[in-house]
């Protein structure tokens, strides 16, 4: 898939675990964690405004489009 999840590398610039990730987004474990490994199909508009909200950085930070991959 030709879109690239990068919340692991804002998360480890913020210095922010998954679990307070997950209380502070009012996302599971589990669900932020499919997120965070590249296995989700889509990501609704409200829960990317809140990562950025917690991770304070933008859209373009934890998504990334790489052409043929």
């Amino acid at each position: 898939m030709p879109i690239i999840v990068n919340l692991d590398v804002m998360m480890a610039r913020r210095k922010i675990s998954l679990n307070t990730l997950s209380e502070k987004v009012g996302l599971t474990l589990s669900n932020l964690s499919i997120l965070k490994t590249g296995k989700a199909k889509a990501i609704r508009f409200s829960t990317l405004e809140a990562i950025c909200e917690v991770l304070e950085c933008q859209p373009g930070d934890i998504l990334e489009y790489r052409e043929g991959e």
